[in-house]
């Protein structure tokens, strides 16, 4: 159940917001009879309002525009250039790993501990190579100090 402060106060917003029904608005005018605290508050917040609404953003220079759009032409550019060189790193990595286990797997004469060891060892360096990187991207990011020179 609401209690009468919860009460006044959603009447004081509604009737800032212009929202108050009927009964609503003679409810709140009997609060506000009764309450000088009450109707200095109503009118310090019907200053406010108008105060805000009044308010406009500033426009920035257009020397900050063109340099946001460069640096999101160069965000842009980087990011495709990433994406494309990591695509031709896997396509040729994965090509040249296919062919080094075929190899590997063809191979005769090599003993099949042998093989495993390095299928092992080569599995392993290809998954901590991609977590290193993967962390570093994301601490690049998120680095408040990488703009510090020393």
């Amino acid at each position: 159940m609401m209690d009468r402060l919860d009460r006044t106060k959603e009447l004081l917003m509604r009737a800032l917001d212009d929202e108050l029904s009927p009964e609503e608005r003679t409810e709140l005018d009997l609060l506000l009879a009764d309450d000088p605290i009450l109707r200095a508050e109503r009118e310090r917040l019907g200053r406010l309002k108008e105060v805000t609404g009044e308010m406009k953003l500033r426009n920035p220079p257009e020397q900050l525009w063109d340099d946001y759009w460069n640096s999101a032409y160069s965000r842009m550019e980087r990011g495709i250039g990433w994406i494309l060189v990591s695509f031709g790193v896997i396509v040729v990595g994965g090509w040249a790993t296919w062919q080094f286990v075929t190899e590997l797997i063809a191979d005769t004469e090599m003993p099949p501990l042998i093989k495993a060891g390095i299928l092992a060892g080569s599995l392993g360096l290809v998954i901590l190579t991609v977590s290193v990187l993967r962390q570093r991207l994301f601490v690049r990011k998120t680095d408040p100090y990488k703009d510090i020179v020393r």
